[in-house]
């Protein structure tokens, strides 16, 4: 092939770019004890004992899950909603080390068991 027919296929290449939402959690991360900065910066409640405190973060697909794994996540225990996003799939949860980790594993299990998603492992700083 001359470098004339590659220029040309070249030139009627198209692409076609789909995105295809799995169902699965893709983050499912603990930060125990963050710095009050963090907070600040999230925009979550500012009057929290933050010795005693821990971000949860999930980003799930197909996003709209999201306000279904928020609901598991405080009724499974005493962590609070920081945000929740239905249109990206981000779940921010706030509330002591245990309620968190006790949220993520619950919703991570539901989803697993229930919903039949791919869950990732719980990660945690």
């Amino acid at each position: 092939m001359s470098d004339t027919e590659i220029l040309n296929l070249k030139d009627k290449m198209r692409i076609i770019q789909e995105i295809v939402p799995g169902k699965q959690i893709t983050i499912a991360h603990i930060i125990a004890n963050p710095d009050k900065i963090l907070y600040q910066k999230l925009g979550l409640d500012p009057s929290v004992d933050y010795s005693k405190s821990a971000i949860g973060i999930v980003t799930i697909s197909p996003a709209e899950t999201a306000i279904i794994i928020a609901d598991i996540a405080t009724k499974s225990s005493g962590a609070e909603i920081g945000f929740v996003d239905r249109f990206s799939g981000t779940l921010i949860i706030t509330g002591t080390v245990s309620e968190v980790e006790s949220a993520l594993r619950a919703l991570c299990d539901y989803s697993k068991d229930v919903l039949g998603f791919t869950v990732c492992d719980i990660s945690k700083t």
